[in-house]
């Protein structure tokens, strides 16, 4: 899905990238509110991974590959604005560093890959986990379903800005229609692999899954003849075991270097959906060559390392690596803006200006 310089005129890209950076600035002060001690340590692994994961091009039919897209997937674990932020750092370190997805349709790639999959992706999930019954298992469905829809809305969003500002001229229908089509399939493998990581956060820790917040179910007591809940009690401090994200952060990082710098080099060599739409469908002629192609890193390789299992893996290692750091960064700043918003100093501070 990640859209090359060329596909997208110039105004089209222009105006993405306005309602891109609107997005991430959005994105930025409602991540204040998302990241407090449990999330605020992940949000950066959770870029990282989807990084790694992203590598793992899974076959989905005759010629043609997939891959995670990942707006489902950061959304529920660290929040929908979080969630934006977390794949938008994932599409600038692809694009600076690998030549992956265009510079100038960076807007289009944001708002394609990182806003439409995670509104549609938390919108639906947030629908869902309010009708069915109130338990960790419901999450995970829920979490299948929601990425499963958020890709073909992805492709959607694609083939709309594509009949807007599209540099061939193709009958947007039958591009609709394949797009469609065949990001149906990579959905599938989008909701697998949601399913299976968000499902393994809330066995070991479901306190750190944020879409799994609040869906204890209260207890009731039979109060003249009617149903009442139970006051909250006061949570006991958890053990220090508990509370540390040591062993989470530790466990991931590790899970997403192997994954990037090992088995990608195992994943499937076949063009990605849009790809192979653009090729069938004539979306590619006027393709434009990558600013970035001279990039040491472009293609997911090493420059001059010949031996291409090991190019490929210290391409995805130092991809991991950089992307934790960039997004770490992110997320501790605006964390830190955040502790600064609600310091008693500026507590009292407000309260005299009152």
């Amino acid at each position: 899905m990640h859209v090359p310089d060329g596909f997208i005129d110039a105004p089209t890209s222009a105006v993405t990238g306005v309602v891109a950076a609107g997005a991430i600035a959005v994105s930025l002060r409602g991540a204040r509110r998302e990241l407090d001690e449990r999330t605020a340590p992940l949000a950066g692994l959770v870029a990282a991974f989807i990084f790694a994961v992203q590598m793992l091009n899974f076959p989905v039919a005759a010629g043609t590959s997939g891959h995670l897209l990942g707006g489902a997937l950061a959304a529920i674990l660290v929040g929908p604005f979080t969630g934006v932020l977390c794949v938008s750092v994932v599409l600038l370190m692809q694009g600076i560093l690998f030549a992956d997805g265009g510079l100038t349709a960076l807007g289009v790639n944001i708002t394609d890959m990182a806003i439409v999959t995670t509104v549609v992706a938390y919108a639906l999930f947030r629908g869902l986990v309010k009708v069915l019954p109130r338990t960790r298992r419901s999450v995970t469905v829920a979490s299948f379903v929601a990425a499963l829809v958020s890709v073909p809305a992805a492709a959607l969003a694609f083939t709309l800005l594509y009949w807007i500002g599209g540099t061939t001229d193709v009958a947007i229908g039958k591009v609709a229609t394949a797009m469609v089509g065949v990001h149906l399939l990579i959905g599938i493998g989008e909701a697998a692999i949601t399913a299976l990581t968000v499902g393994a956060v809330i066995a070991v820790r479901p306190d750190l899954v944020y879409g799994a917040r609040g869906l204890t179910q209260k207890l009731k007591l039979r109060v003249g003849g009617e149903l009442v809940d139970v006051p909250d009690a006061e949570p006991a401090p958890a053990p220090a075991a508990a509370r540390s994200h040591r062993k989470v952060w530790i466990t991931g990082l590790v899970a997403s270097l192997v994954l990037a710098g090992f088995v990608s080099f195992y994943a499937s060599a076949d063009p990605d959906g849009l790809e192979k739409v653009a090729a069938d469908k004539g979306i590619d002629k006027k393709t434009e060559e990558h600013a970035a192609a001279d990039s040491p890193l472009a293609d997911y390789g090493v420059e001059d390392v010949t031996d291409a299992r090991l190019s490929g893996g210290l391409a995805g290692v130092i991809g991991v690596g950089v992307t934790v750091v960039a997004g770490s960064a992110v997320f501790w700043a605006v964390r830190r803006r955040r502790a600064d918003d609600t310091s008693p100093s500026s507590t009292s501070s407000n309260s005299t200006s009152v």
